[in-house]
């Protein structure tokens, strides 16, 4: 099942809930929004993984970067719900040192004011490759072995853009 990305802001505490497996398709939208909550006040991000079947790279590198916003404001940056295969894949990026984890049998999600039901995926292939390329270029920045890990997708999306480009 491909992933169903929603948001929910309550008082400049934003929540975001996955469900499904989330990729790089769904990431472009999800980038957008650290963008913009980068420049405004925060006071926490919370991802909600209750119902995520797993998440790729792509995904994983731009929740470091909604982490990095949240750490940037000293707001919260926290995990919830998130099972032990999410919170393996989470921890073998390095989000733990950006994110915190937290259970909660009510994460008070059902009451948050949805913004949007679903964040939509982008079709522009310059924007998916730009996601893309800063996902794991945030990876690579908040965890050394990434660099080794990322260092060939890094360079295959930078020359892929370039090429556009020049089109």
């Amino acid at each position: 099942m491909k992933a169903k990305v929603s948001v929910a802001c309550d008082n400049k505490e934003y929540h975001i809930k996955v469900e499904g497996r989330a990729t790089f398709e769904v990431s472009p939208s999800l980038r957008s929004l650290a963008l913009r909550i980068g420049s405004s006040p925060i006071s926490g991000i919370y991802i909600h993984l209750d119902n995520c079947t797993g998440m790729d790279s792509t995904f994983i590198g731009v929740l470091a970067m909604l982490g990095l916003e949240a750490k940037k404001q000293n707001s919260p940056a926290m995990i919830v719900n998130a099972d032990e295969n999410n919170r393996k894949l989470l921890n073998g990026l390095g989000l733990h040192k950006i994110f915190l984890y937290t259970q909660s049998e009510n994460s008070d999600i059902n009451d948050k004011k949805w913004q949007d039901n679903s964040l939509p995926p982008k079709q522009d292939p310059m924007e998916t490759a730009q996601t893309v390329l800063n996902a794991h270029e945030t990876l690579m920045n908040i965890e050394e072995s990434n660099v080794q890990r990322f260092k060939n997708v890094v360079d295959f999306v930078k020359k892929d853009i370039e090429k556009n480009k020049e089109k």
